[in-house]
């Protein structure tokens, strides 16, 4: 029989590295270790019962379970539309500049597809979203890493990319997409208008798309900002949001890109031949959760607050330094030796799972990171342990 290869593709990309992580920790657990795992970044709090309690009511007409537009129903574009209004002052047709999606991870393939020729550059950060490199790996994009460092506040550095680009050392001009991320995963950093406008005047200026995951703009934020509120943002940027981690919805996988007209006319033609649209109660029942209170973020960030405070604690014990000011639902903390020597400590000795930093990119590699989707007694115990068997 002839042997049977993966396509070359699979050969660019390795599993992910918590579901391996996850599969060593599953089996710690059979074995009694019960680990604490403070790695992923789910968040265990329900959404407004509202939502639930729409998505119940929904789910039982008989009538709610066929196909579904590609587009989403217009209930739930026209939500995404008022929410962008609402929050971040930025206006959006909902006919033709607002895509649903089925989890925005799925999105950053959607868009490669649509816009990736094989071998076109992409500008991905470093440290950054591992399924940036992945996903423009699977389509077969040189990937050109841009350095993000804590000196410059976690944010690109516009002046060095251009001294590569005069330097010859990469071509500035063949760069179709840059992935960028703020509030940032995994540093914590938070995004502003002025650096907002520097990474559109960026795209314009090179002819690169810039590709903004803003799903973190209401955890820990006061401040929550689009980069289309920038002047000019529509005409070279797309956005992608979710409401997995701003609604506590995960598990539903719903997300949205937004972008001018032209933009998702081409990503629906490459979502259009990969889903068949989201099932209609969870759609309604999204519309419910957009329309929430400001109230209600507030709430949710109290119990973010009282997490951080703990996870400050935890990443303190063992040796790193954490910058106050950061956003989102991580903690980010910086550490005298390797992070993966750390973690894997931890691990252990207290059977505490922390994420090391150099998964997300050689800059971080002296980097550890928490999740805040544990509850405050989880936690608690975490640090317990580590006080003891450290």
């Amino acid at each position: 029989m002839k042997k049977i290869v993966p396509a070359n593709r699979i050969g660019n990309v390795q599993e992910y590295y918590f579901s391996v992580k996850l599969k060593e920790i599953a089996q710690m657990n059979a074995q009694g270790a019960d680990v604490i795992n403070l790695g992923i970044g789910s968040p265990d709090l329900p959404p407004a019962k509202e939502v639930t309690d729409t998505l119940a009511q929904e789910a039982a007409n008989p009538k709610a379970h066929g196909y579904q537009p590609y587009v989403g129903i217009p209930e739930l574009r026209n939500a995404w539309a008022q929410w962008y209004r609402r929050w971040y002052n930025v206006e959006l047709d909902p006919a033709n500049e607002v895509l649903p999606l089925i989890g925005s991870k799925e999105g950053i393939m959607h868009i490669s597809m649509a816009f990736i020729n094989e071998g076109d550059a992409v500008l991905v950060p470093n440290p950054g979203y591992p399924t940036y490199s992945s996903v423009s790996k699977l389509v077969g994009a040189k990937i050109i890493s841009y350095d993000l460092s804590a000196e410059n506040g976690w944010q690109p550095d516009f002046e060095a990319l251009e001294a590569r680009h005069a330097a010859g050392e990469i071509d500035l001009g063949a760069v179709k997409l840059m992935w960028c991320n703020y509030p940032n995963m995994p540093t914590g950093a938070n995004g502003s208008v002025e650096l907002f406008e520097k990474l559109v005047a960026f795209g314009k200026k090179y002819g690169i798309i810039i590709c903004h995951d803003n799903p973190y703009s209401f955890i820990l934020n006061d401040n929550p900002l689009s980069i289309m509120s920038v002047e000019g943002a529509k005409d070279i940027c797309i956005e992608l949001n979710s409401m997995s981690k701003s609604h506590n919805m995960p598990g539903w996988r719903i997300g949205m890109v937004a972008s001018n007209r032209q933009f998702i006319e081409w990503i629906l033609r490459v979502k259009s031949n990969m889903d068949s649209g989201m099932f209609r109660p969870m759609q309604l029942a999204a519309v419910k959760a957009l329309e929430a209170p400001q109230s209600w973020y507030r709430e949710m960030n109290k119990v973010y607050q009282a997490r951080k405070d703990l996870a400050r604690a935890i990443l303190e014990k063992v040796g790193a330094e954490v910058a106050p000011e950061q956003v989102g639902l991580f903690l980010w903390g910086k550490v005298a030796g390797r992070g993966v020597d750390i973690c894997d400590d931890v691990l252990y000795k207290a059977k505490v799972f922390i994420t090391p930093g150099f998964i997300f990119g050689s800059n971080g590699e002296n980097y550890i990171r928490i999740s805040l989707c544990a509850n405050e007694q989880t936690l608690a115990g975490a640090l317990e342990r580590i006080n003891r068997e450290l």
